[in-house]
């Protein structure tokens, strides 16, 4: 879709909000859609295929949302925070807004000063995906979103079908498979899913007294402008050394803001799931265990946020949540050392998540 110049017509629905305009020839309805699977109830929107809400027991029972987010879709249609968004066409930062593939230079929009961020003003976070399976309830309570984007979008080359799946499985699991295939052009992909986390409940505070464990000995250093050098630096002896489980909080007055890194996760040439990150939250007891295919982490700890009303009129504030973006190295189209995210016609690009939570006493 086009970013510039597009007239919309809003009419607010009992459930979300009917979008029609010089974008698409049909209208499609903007609504929000439940799985449901033991104690664990999960609610999503098909703005930008976006997790709106996760309901699960802590130690003692009590059921909390462990998401950050609103209360109204219309509010998702106006967030600059990737509230639990499928961020897209290429996650992340390009540099310079820009990148050659097989000779020819490809301009995107520059949303973020003179770069790139999370494919642009109007990526796959800010467009409406069709709902083409939802099944609420069952052994395998599942939806799956698709958008097809255009050759052009945002500046990327090659019409692009994309579809994300969410599903639960028993023991409180929640599964995550984005696809993506090139229709007539290569092009880069690289999805990511942006959830905040915070798992004491989203209106209980800062994240920072969560420990974690990230399985990833190295990561990609930035510069100023958060876009990676090139090259490929271990995380020991640094505030990023999180191969062993301790508190966010341990060591984060070391950096400028927060953390807002990738991790080169440690088995990634496999490709096959590994253990990508473990977070406990002491107080509600809650665990949750985050395997992946994907070759990287972004461990961002919400380090903008401010004054940001969310459900329930809780305003959220710095560090009200974590990320844990599993994907593909930022900035891969402009370093040929990082792997490589280019997917060509015919070829089809898949990234898993599985998502395993559970509590412990202590």
């Amino acid at each position: 879709m086009f970013k510039i110049s597009l007239t919309f017509c809003f009419i607010l629905l009992a459930f979300g909000v009917v979008i029609s305009g010089s974008v698409s020839t049909s209208t499609e309805e903007i609504g929000i859609y439940e799985l449901t699977k033991g104690n664990l109830s999960l609610k999503f929107t098909n703005w930008g295929a976006s997790i709106i809400s996760v309901v699960l027991p802590d130690k003692n029972g009590k059921l909390g949302d462990i998401v950050l987010g609103y209360d109204s879709v219309n509010d998702y249609m106006n967030d600059s925070t990737y509230f639990g968004a499928i961020v897209g066409r290429v996650a992340n930062r390009i540099g310079g807004a820009q990148f050659t593939l097989n000779g020819t230079q490809y301009k995107l929009d520059a949303n973020e000063g003179k770069n790139m961020l999370h494919g642009g003003s109007r990526g796959f976070s800010d467009v409406v995906w069709k709902v083409r399976k939802h099944h609420k309830e069952g052994k395998s309570p599942r939806i799956t979103f698709r958008y097809r984007s255009s050759d052009g979008e945002e500046g990327f080359p090659g019409d692009l079908i994309a579809s994300v799946t969410y599903v639960l499985f028993g023991n409180n699991q929640l599964g995550v498979t984005m696809k993506a295939k090139a229709l007539n052009k290569p092009t880069p992909v690289n999805l990511a899913q942006h959830a905040y986390w915070n798992l004491g409940g989203h209106a209980s505070g800062t994240i920072l007294s969560n420990e974690i464990q990230i399985f990833g000995s190295q990561l990609t250093p930035v510069d100023k402008d958060l876009i990676p050098t090139g090259k490929i630096f271990s995380v020991k002896g640094t505030p990023y050394d999180f191969l062993q489980p301790r508190p966010i909080e341990s060591k984060i007055k070391e950096l400028p803001s927060g953390y807002d890194i990738n991790y080169v996760l440690d088995g990634q040439v496999s490709h096959k799931m590994k253990l990508a990150a473990i977070v406990h939250d002491n107080k509600s007891g809650r665990v949750m265990e985050l395997l992946t295919n994907a070759p990287g982490l972004q461990f961002y700890t919400g380090n903008y946020i401010k004054n940001l009303k969310g459900k329930g009129g809780y305003v959220y504030q710095a560090h009200a949540g974590l990320c844990l973006e599993t994907q593909g190295f930022p900035d891969s189209v402009n370093h040929p050392n990082f792997p490589s995210q280019i997917i060509a016609p015919g070829k089809s690009y898949k990234h898993n998540m599985l998502f395993r939570f559970s509590t412990k006493a202590a």
